[in-house]
């Protein structure tokens, strides 16, 4: 199989985007269905599916905000109204959010660690099915991340907790590369002792 050169120069170029700088226009339905299909294109040992994907968009982005700036104001009383509305706006202004959870299930040759990978795995290739498609994305957790109330309220169900949020969309500037590691510092070759 001859060298894909296109395909080693989107690997090399993908840069995240913070989600403020992400604007409209995000992903239409055709766009966002092929979206879908590369983010769940993912190893996936003995075929379970270890994962689902919530969608928040449109008017909901803001609806999960106000939710989020409740229970924030819940876990912390006297939370500032700057604070509050940073939580109104969580989800704003992407056009798109794909929440990632893991939802692992019992299997005895698939270990559930396994299958938490899988589903870091469709988050990260949601990443590069963004950039690919012509659109940013940045891939984060939050403190809704981890918190069982808020993973409720945003799709997540008994026994699933979410590994991220993909917020896609048009982006506004150019990223810079950041610094990357010298593979001398994070490689090594194995050998027999």
């Amino acid at each position: 199989m001859p060298a894909n050169t296109q395909v080693i120069e989107h690997f090399l170029s993908r840069r995240s985007v913070g989600i403020g700088f992400l604007q409209e226009p995000g992903p239409n339905g055709q766009e966002l269905e092929l979206l879908l299909r590369i983010g769940t294109r993912v190893p996936d040992h003995g075929k379970l599916m270890p994962w689902r994907l919530v969608i928040i968009d449109g008017d909901n982005r803001r609806k999960a905000g106000e939710r989020l700036a409740e229970i924030g104001a819940e876990r912390t009383p006297g939370l500032d109204e700057a604070s509050l509305e940073a939580e109104r706006n969580r989800f704003l202004p992407a056009p798109l959010t794909i929440g990632v959870l893991s939802s692992p299930q019992d299997h005895p040759k698939v270990p559930q660690f396994e299958q938490l990978l899988s589903a870091g795995n469709v988050a990260f290739n949601l990443v590069h099915g963004a950039h690919a498609l012509g659109f940013a994305a940045s891939w984060v957790t939050r403190w809704f991340t981890f918190d069982d109330e808020a993973a409720r309220m945003l799709g997540a169900r008994e026994g699933e907790r979410f590994v991220g949020f993909v917020h896609v969309g048009t982006p506004t500037t150019v990223m810079e590369d950041r610094p990357r590691p010298e593979l001398d510092a994070v490689v090594t070759r194995w050998s027999e002792a």
